[in-house]
């Protein structure tokens, strides 16, 4: 046996203890467990490597990378005026993606992106240590795990889902560039406010494009990636400043901003959009109109191929259209009963809870423009205190308080008073001061036209489209009344008429046998006769007695086929003599239409809207230009549009509309009011020979303006107001005369009647003229316009205008976009 003696002889071995001999047998086991489980777990990765990788998705697409980007339209200048998809996202290659953002995400999500291979083992045992020690988990994904997921996958947390994120990442890094894996996820995440994307998100939350981003607003935006939702700087903004201040921290330790850099950016105080975004120029009906023929093209690739829609619409006079109208309908508004405020809210006394539930108040009330919403705090006859969004307090005292005098009122109607938790509205005095208001309940359209080939420079449809999205500029169909009838007048200057026929303006009156049924006894507009008059002068003065008996030399039939030269409806005018008093059916654009015949010489042009559609990279899908009037396309003679032009410039003079000329100082201007039965419809249209405006003011189920209110004091302002911006440079043009005319005396005459041909007079010896034999008489109508609607003699239907109420507007009276610009 082994010897344990120091000489070294051989003495007999001593067993082991027996704690060491377990303990060996236990490292024997588990060594071999290990070695078991590394097998197994080879083997396993083996078989789901074999298995998994081969069903991967292609990738290949990502080489050349197309998100769903939304339609967005555009004025002709390029200014964004809609946009269109549930993904706001703006695609911006690599190379234009600043620094500052790009380490930022990189700080915060990756900052070994660059030297790693799609997954980070120094990372993930980093996290896995710190999670050890903490209750809430540290995470390691990389970012080109983060694209894996975000493009491919779902985000259920299961081992095969992992496992195919593990496998694809490596798929990804293997395929694309490190540049081309972050450009994607740069546009690809989602940031919250329906913003994909960091440039995306820019605009949302700062209203400034990414190149202009600051450290503190790129650390900001970098933290939302984590949850949108959790580190929303609007809706949490105590948690977004603090994941910022950790990210401007990150981004010095990885050393991409000095430690002053840091704390400048720590210091910096952010200004955050607290709304959506608000475009340069509200044009939200134009938008509308061109996401439905878009849509129409397209179908839903219209919201997801990042198509891009240039219009004709003028961005100066989009905007200077808009504020036009909504000043136009709020002075109105001004005149009106103060209706009372809009709601009441209970304020508690405590400030916390007051400030929330002013806050909650405002938010189911938004600001409608300039027309705010506002909480009443203290409420009496000469001063009231209210609060706006961020605390904003307003103090409305003196003249600010008068439209709503009513409310003040000791004895006020509960419903009408004024009192603290009113939710009330209040908007800015050209003095800097407020004064108190009421959204409107009238509406009003708008549309501008270039009349030399159709392109719509402006249009408006309606006070606020988020309130009513009808847009009466194409759809709505209203009475005219007496800007219908320079088409009655052109009518007849190819019956012989001149501008110097002289016509009896005496009083008419249609018996039952004439009529069919009641009698029928017009009148005009201020209830007075002034006898005979020429015809320019009694076209200047609106006179309905003068304008129906040149209906009745006319024809009724032969007027219904002229008027349809304009282009409109013939059915929507029927053959009556009401026609002569505006009682048919048009639409504001229509109107515009129409007046552009004798705006650009005789010749009909169809409106035009859409100018080009390009793809996400500016390659044009489809590009359209109208063709010039030319012969093929003339409604009527340019002798006749001439001397229309004439009339029609006299009452822009000294006519009806003579604030036209003596505002604007220019004598290229022409146009007719109109002001149907009651005051329903309120009309001014108008034109330079470059550009054609309607305006139309009314309510959706139509009822009086009021008694005084009219096509001159409602409509005709907001035409000024519009085109003293759109003239604004644009030299005084008059038109040559055409063949075909002479001028005599300083009149224009067609040749053949210039020297006393043509009808001389008209109900001159004879005051009371009735309709030539043949012509259908005046009857009842209903609400498509199809007969003279109300009943001849029925003074609570008929006024001084003579002309009965108009219905509101049926279904199917709703003229559809898409067949007025699909062309």
């Amino acid at each position: 046996m082994p010897s344990d003696s120091p000489n070294g002889a051989a003495g007999p071995t001593r067993p082991l203890p027996a704690w060491q001999r377990f303990l060996l047998r236990a490292f024997a086991w588990l060594f071999g467990l290990a070695l078991a489980g590394v097998a197994t777990v080879v083997t396993v990765a083996g078989v789901a490597l074999a298995v998994a990788y081969p069903n991967l998705p292609d990738i290949s697409d990502l080489s050349d990378y197309r998100p769903k980007l939304p339609l967005r339209v555009y004025s002709s200048e390029g200014i964004l005026i809609g946009e269109f998809g549930e993904e706001r996202r703006n695609l911006t290659p690599i190379a234009q993606i600043p620094k500052v953002m790009k380490d930022a995400v990189l700080a915060i999500e990756d900052a070994r992106f660059y030297s790693h291979g799609g997954v980070d083992y120094r990372g993930l045992m980093r996290a896995a240590l710190a999670n050890m020690g903490r209750a809430k988990s540290q995470g390691a994904s990389t970012i080109t795990m983060q694209v894996a997921r975000n493009v491919y996958l779902s985000s259920e947390k299961t081992f095969t889902r992992k496992l195919y994120e593990v496998l694809l990442t490596f798929k990804l890094e293997h395929q694309l560039s490190k540049d081309q894996i972050l450009e994607i996820y740069m546009n690809q995440i989602f940031l919250g406010n329906r913003a994909y994307g960091f440039a995306a998100a820019s605009e949302a939350y700062f209203g400034k494009p990414m190149k202009e981003l600051t450290v503190a607003e790129a650390a900001m935006l970098a933290g939302l990636p984590k949850a949108p939702s959790a580190y929303n700087p609007i809706s949490n903004p105590t948690r977004a400043r603090s994941r910022q201040l950790h990210i401007i921290e990150r981004m010095h330790e990885n050393g991409f901003i000095t430690a002053e850099e840091a704390d400048v950016a720590k210091k910096q105080e952010l200004r955050i959009r607290t709304g959506l975004p608000v475009l340069s120029v509200r044009a939200e009906y134009v938008a509308e109109t061109v996401r439905q023929l878009v849509y129409a093209q397209y179908g839903d690739e219209a919201y997801t191929r990042g198509l891009n829609v240039f219009t004709t619409v003028k961005s100066a006079e989009q905007e200077a259209a808009y504020k036009a109208l909504r000043k136009g309908i709020m002075d109105y508004e001004k005149r009106q009963i103060y209706r009372g405020p809009e709601r009441y809210v209970e304020l508690p006394a405590e400030p916390k809870e007051l400030e929330e539930a002013i806050d909650d108040a405002l938010t189911e009330h938004p600001d409608n423009g300039d027309v705010m919403a506002a909480v009443v705090l203290e409420a009496g006859p000469k001063k009231i205190v209210a609060v706006r969004l961020n605390a904003e307090r307003v103090e409305i005292t003196g003249e600010g308080l008068r439209a709503a005098q009513s409310g003040l009122n000791d004895k006020a109607p509960p419903k009408i008073k004024i009192r603290r938790g009113a939710i009330v509205r209040v908007m800015k005095t050209p003095k800097d001061t407020w004064e108190i208001t009421q959204l409107p309940e009238v509406e009003g359209a708008f549309i501008a036209i270039d009349p030399r080939d159709g392109a719509v420079h402006a249009m408006v449809g309606g006070f606020d489209f988020n309130k009513n999205k009808f847009n009466h500029a194409t759809q709505a169909w209203r009475q005219p009344g007496s800007s219908f009838k320079p088409f009655i007048y052109s009518a007849a200057l190819e019956k012989g008429f001149t501008p110097s026929t002289v016509v009896n303006d005496a009083p008419l009156f249609f018996d039952a046998g004439v009529t069919g049924g009641q009698p029928w006894e017009p009148k005009n507009y201020d209830g007075k006769f002034e006898g005979p008059m020429p015809l320019h002068t009694a076209l200047a003065k609106s006179k309905n007695m003068v304008s129906i008996r040149v209906l009745q030399a006319v024809g009724t039939q032969s007027a219904q086929q002229w008027v349809s030269k304009f282009g409109f409806d013939a059915d929507k005018h029927p053959a009556y003599l009401t026609m002569a008093l505006g009682a048919g059916s048009v639409t504001p654009l229509q109107m515009a239409m129409a007046y552009s015949v004798f705006a650009n010489g005789g010749y009909r042009v169809n409106p035009w809207l859409i100018t080009k559609i390009t793809d996400q990279k500016g390659k044009a899908l489809v590009e359209s230009q109208p063709p010039l009037p030319n012969e093929s396309v003339r409604a009527i003679d340019a002798r006749n549009a001439f001397i229309m032009n004439r009339l029609l410039q006299e009452i822009a003079r000294s006519g009806t509309a003579a604030r036209a000329q003596a505002t604007l100082k220019r004598t290229d201007l022409y146009g007719k009011t109109g002001t149907t039965n009651d005051s329903i419809d309120t009309w001014f249209a108008g034109f330079h020979p470059t550009l054609t405006a309607v305006v139309w003011m009314g309510y959706d189920t139509p009822r009086s303006l009021g008694d005084r209110e009219t096509g001159g004091g409602l409509s005709l302002p907001v035409w000024i107001s519009f085109m003293a911006e759109a003239l604004k440079g644009v030299p005084v043009m008059e038109a040559s005369a055409p063949e075909g005319v002479v001028n005599v005396g300083g009149e224009w005459y067609y040749t053949e009647y210039a020297r006393g041909g043509g009808v001389g007079n008209l109900g001159v010896d004879n005051g009371a003229s009735q309709e030539p034999a043949g012509a259908a008489p005046p009857r009842a109508g209903g609400p498509s316009g199809e007969g003279t609607p109300g009943v001849p003699g029925d003074r609570s239907l008929m006024n001084s205008d003579g002309q009965p109420p108009r219905p509101a507007p049926s279904g199917d009276e709703r003229r559809s976009i898409l067949d007025l610009f699909r062309n």
